[in-house]
């Protein structure tokens, strides 16, 4: 199996870069980021010790290492999901090319072993935009608490236009390999190749380990990230927004991983479309992806998924975070002065065991509202701002 890492001393050392003499290149492996790419796919399987299946099933003796040959097997039998495997060890070793072989496996287990809707229960904390700046993310932590005392989800765009992408995915996988079950993070329109290829974190990964290895590794990982969430049945999370091939909760179970987003898809609507108070229906986005929404559309959205709440991100919001759809829909964004051009605030939302939302915003003052969603007519209960 690949060389496994020291999660801890890996967070401890992210954690201390910006320190003197401690910057993520000085302290930090190439090969440690490889494992940690490694180690990400992996993580996302709960497995017994015994794999009890069922036939139909296919079983593979050794590998060692034989990529093309590993390739021809699926040629011939078929590749996953249409057809079951079971592979019985001997990934590595003796082949030139294990890394290969053990990566392509992994990515496969992640694949038919986690759901691409994420389901979990309050209480939990929700983050928007981070794009790689990695002091505003150790900020977040450090207001609403660090892992696992507190569970979190996020909802994508981790890298491109800040200077720390690298710090800010490393320290997000790290905690989703050591709690990877109060830990989650989502999928944005930034962790897609053709995107991140652009607009900043290719060039950091050449820049700082001179590796586009390292960038190729870390797009199997992004290919692999799930692409909604669904906190206690009623707030539907994802990064972009809403798909009109959205026709039930089910069909977000059953979106297929890993997988590089086609266009025109549902993968890609739900990356890359926004809510507008000023159109009906679905109308094109500007942004030459995808759609944007109306109001119309969240509430009929809402109605036929029965659900209370979409949290979102993707979008630059003054406040940190903002409403619409008479509260039906809330666009968070944690990124605060958004690539220095900015004076936005960085928000989180907290949701309670009984859902009860509170938002906490950090700029030049920190705010609270707290609004109820299991009510029908999601009233506030209170508004409150303090001064930092």
């Amino acid at each position: 199996m690949a060389e496994k890492i020291d999660v801890d001393e890996m967070i401890c050392k992210l954690l201390n870069v910006g320190s003197p003499g401690c910057s993520l290149t000085k302290t930090v492996k190439e090969q440690d980021v490889m494992n940690l790419c490694t180690i990400a796919k992996e993580v996302l399987l709960s497995q017994s010790s015994l794999i009890e299946v069922d036939p139909p099933i296919r079983i593979c003796g050794d590998i060692h290492g034989q990529y093309a040959d590993l390739l021809r097997l699926f040629d011939r039998g078929g590749f996953p999901p249409f057809v079951n495997y079971i592979f019985l060890g001997d990934y590595v070793d003796r082949g030139k090319q294990s890394l290969e072989c053990i990566c392509l496996l992994l990515c496969y287990k992640v694949l038919l072993s986690q759901s691409s809707l994420i389901e979990v229960d309050p209480p939990i904390r929700i983050c928007g935009d981070i794009h790689g700046q990695y002091a505003d993310l150790l900020r977040l932590f450090d207001r609403g608490g660090f892992p696992p005392f507190v569970n979190y989800i996020f909802l994508g765009d981790y890298v491109d236009r800040g200077k720390q992408s690298l710090e800010c995915i490393c320290l997000l996988l790290c905690y989703k390999v050591k709690y990877s079950e109060n830990f989650f993070i989502l999928r944005g329109n930034h962790e897609c190749s053709v995107i991140n290829r652009v607009y900043g974190f290719f060039e950091e990964c050449s820049r700082r380990y001179q590796s586009v290895r390292l960038w190729q590794a870390f797009q199997e990982v992004f290919n692999t990230m799930p692409f909604t969430g669904l906190i206690a049945g009623k707030i539907l999370c994802m990064h972009g927004g809403l798909s009109p091939q959205l026709k039930s909760i089910d069909q977000l179970r059953q979106i297929t991983r890993p997988i590089d987003p086609p266009n025109p898809s549902l993968h890609i609507d739900l990356v890359w479309s926004d809510p507008d108070g000023s159109v009906k229906g679905w109308q094109p986005n500007n942004r030459g992806l995808s759609y944007t929404f109306g109001v119309d559309v969240v509430n009929d959205m809402c109605q036929k998924l029965d659900i209370d709440l979409i949290a979102r991100a993707h979008q630059v919001v003054q406040d940190g975070y903002e409403f619409f759809a008479n509260r039906k829909l809330v666009t968070i964004f944690s990124a605060p002065h958004y690539c220095g051009q900015f004076d936005n605030a960085a928000a989180m939302m907290n949701v309670d065991e009984g859902l009860v939302c509170t938002f906490q915003a950090r700029l030049v003052i920190h705010s609270s509202i707290s609004v109820r969603y299991s009510s029908p007519s999601n009233l506030f209960h209170s508004v409150h701002r303090v001064k930092d």
